[in-house]
């Protein structure tokens, strides 16, 4: 009797709680929302020609259907915003978005806080496919369109087909041999990826400078390619953030709760991998983001997979496009953002690897 009066008690008093939790995370959400999309306009103001605050956001709603406001600024300052920063500014936040996404996948699927979007080979791979695309003697590009990225994603896709096959075992997918299958087969295509530098000539400086990762090519032909990969990819990832929840419980767990634990993880890991092709294949490789994001928004706001994938595409993307900002406002040249992610990622890194007395999930 007095157990199920406490039990009671305990229920009652939970409930507010939970509903509180649950009112905190959507308005955190809407705050974010609304975070990066003043950081985004902000983002568009930064560059060698100061265009002021007022401007650029005259100019972007200027651009929206059923707007039309006076135009008090010049053509070519509307030509800035629009054709050179704003698709830049856009690319980051679709790759935060991708990257914080897939990062979130991996280490739900994995069970692991140190899994990442390149843990299969995503990243050699494009690497591979890139610095071959450099160096081969066609010039298949112009202002609109360049072979680089096609070979990227197709040594990424390539490459997680490879260490697919050599990780499955009859109708099962073990993790532990996949993520061993990655490492391997990673060493060996950055053995080829180092084997191709030392013959490529005066394509050397292409391909390094595309390997640390940067957005100063950007343009809306880009954007138009992977934004709407990389949103329908995330929003299907999405649909099986509960499945995510469950796995959390073990995968013996999740059988008998119903959930197709192979299946899922061909699904998913197949999603991840083409969202995060799409984001490398265009701005080069840039790491950490995978790893940070997904697990600073745990440590804020929970593992609850349905809350921890959007709260992750929303801060992925707030930190991509800061990142960027940094790197093209420190010193007299631009910064690779691969660099300042780096710089930012591995501290917390680090910080995880010595994490041991407390609970990651």
């Amino acid at each position: 009797m007095v157990t199920d009066t406490l039990t009671e008690f305990k229920t009652k008093k939970a409930a507010p709680l939970l509903a509180v939790k649950w009112h905190t995370r959507f308005m955190t959400m809407g705050l974010l929302f609304l975070g990066l999309l003043l950081l985004a306009a902000f983002a568009t103001t930064i560059g060698s020609v100061s265009v002021p605050f007022s401007s650029t956001l005259g100019i972007i709603l200027d651009k929206l259907p059923l707007v039309n406001i006076d135009h008090t600024w010049s053509d070519p300052m509307e030509t800035i915003i629009t054709q050179i920063r704003l698709p830049r500014v856009v690319l980051a936040g679709a790759v935060g978005i991708a990257l914080s996404v897939a990062g979130a996948t991996y280490q739900g699927l994995f069970r692991n806080p140190l899994a990442d979007p390149y843990l299969i080979g995503v990243a050699q791979g494009a690497a591979l496919g890139a610095a071959i695309g450099f160096i081969l003697p066609i010039t298949f590009h112009n202002e609109a369109f360049s072979i680089i990225p096609v070979f990227a994603a197709l040594g990424a896709i390539l490459t997680v087909l490879v260490v697919y096959s050599i990780a499955k075992v009859g109708s099962s997918i073990p993790v532990t041999t996949l993520i061993l299958g990655g490492v391997a087969v990673g060493s060996l295509l950055m053995a080829l990826v180092n084997f191709v530098i030392t013959i490529s000539g005066d394509k050397i400086r292409g391909i390094v400078f595309w390997m640390m990762g940067s957005f100063s090519s950007a343009q809306w032909t880009d954007v138009e390619i992977a934004l709407p990969v990389i949103l329908l990819g995330s929003g299907f990832i999405f649909l099986f953030a509960r499945s995510l929840n469950i796995i959390q419980l073990g995968e013996d767990q999740a059988k008998q709760l119903g959930v197709n634990i192979e299946k899922l993880k061909l699904m998913l890991l197949t999603v991840s991998t083409i969202i995060t092709a799409a984001a490398v294949s265009f701005v080069g490789i840039i790491g950490f983001v995978g790893i940070i994001i997904p697990h600073a928004v745990r440590l804020i706001w929970g593992a609850d997979y349905r809350f921890l994938l959007p709260l992750s595409a929303l801060v992925g993307a707030i930190f991509l496009i800061g990142a960027d900002i940094l790197s093209r406002s420190i010193g007299s040249s631009e910064i690779p953002i691969g660099i300042i992610t780096a710089l930012c990622g591995a501290p917390f890194f680090m910080y995880l690897l010595r994490k041991k007395t407390k609970v990651l999930f």
